[in-house]
């Protein structure tokens, strides 16, 4: 029997791999392979073979040159989508193998839906860091529930912080309420009550948020069961930035009581009768130690607590 040659496949043959997808992410991010390979302490030439190769293995061009720089090609943006999929995914194993040994390491992916737990998850992240200083947390704020639904279902996310709704996962984790006030501006009439109904706000003008987003449609939903319609004084991608405004004069905003700067507490009421949403957890699909372990802080903040949710509708009656 002859003896089979053992052959070493040069890199350049080497099959597609995980650390061409991550050159490929970092080229898409910063546009240019220098700055690309400089994040990634990588020599430039070689990361350029390496694109080079990923786009002969796949038969594609995955970026065009710009005037401005290397820009994705709509088939390199698709293959970019489930790129950063697999390198999240390899992430996590190794993080998985990390925690095993007693070290929770690696990263870990949140969104919070814009206005909701402002106090409650930097306070859980922080308490999360100190037990795992390794453990890189990237957060980010969306204002719409079906881009958070559909980060969620992409497996982008390890853990979704968001209001609850007909899009949220039937295996969302309950964690409390979260009650919306109208902030007002500085010696309005109305905040010498302890409550505000919403038919006296029948004249105020609103600052309101992204047409897209869960913020404003609450606005629309709880002025339309009472036969009001919102008055556009201005548009605001921040829940403290509508609170500030308003409290300038702009006009009134509806809110999340968590987003209110401390500052500007007393520039706010609750509704008559009171406005709750539900807020709920949201984990991908096979949970690591590092989202379990924050899920768990989560649970222990301080969240206030409602038996049921007092639907939109019902404020109409006041």
């Amino acid at each position: 029997m002859h003896d089979v040659e053992k052959r070493t496949v040069p890199e350049e043959e080497a099959p597609m791999s995980l650390r061409q997808y991550e050159y490929a992410l970092a080229v898409a991010e910063h546009g240019s392979v220098t700055a690309a390979a400089d994040e990634l302490r990588v020599a430039q030439p070689s990361m350029s073979q390496q694109i080079r190769n990923l786009e002969r293995d796949l038969g594609v061009t995955l970026f065009a040159r710009t005037p401005s720089g290397l820009v994705p090609t709509v088939v390199g943006r698709a293959f970019l989508r489930e790129a950063e999929v697999a390198v999240r995914a390899a992430r996590r194993a190794r993080a998985a193998a990390q925690a095993g040994a007693g070290d929770l390491a690696g990263e870990l992916v949140v969104s919070v839906q814009m206005g909701f737990g402002a106090p409650q998850l930097p306070r859980a992240l922080a308490a999360l860091r100190r037990s795992a200083p390794r453990l890189e947390v990237t957060v980010f704020e969306e204002p719409s529930t079906t881009e958070l639904e559909r980060l969620w279902r992409r497996g982008v996310l390890d853990l979704a912080l968001m209001a609850r709704c007909e899009q949220t996962p039937e295996d969302a984790h309950p964690l409390g309420h979260d009650e919306f006030v109208v902030a007002l501006r500085e010696g309005h009439p109305l905040l010498a009550g302890d409550a505000v109904r919403l038919r006296d706000l029948a004249d105020e003008p609103w600052v309101r948020f992204d047409q897209a987003g869960l913020l404003d449609g609450v606005l629309r939903e709880t002025l339309h069961a009472a036969g009001l319609s919102p008055v556009t004084a201005a548009r605001v991608t921040q829940a403290a930035t509508a609170v500030r405004w308003a409290a300038q004069g702009l006009g009134a905003a509806l809110v999340p009581g968590s987003a209110v700067p401390r500052d500007h507490a007393h520039l706010v009421r609750p509704l008559a009768p009171a406005l709750h949403q539900p807020v709920v957890a949201v984990l991908r699909r096979d949970p690591g130690p590092a989202e379990s372990a924050l899920l768990d802080l989560l649970r222990r903040e301080d969240w206030p607590d409602r038996a049921a949710w007092v639907p939109r509708a019902a404020v109409a009656a006041a």
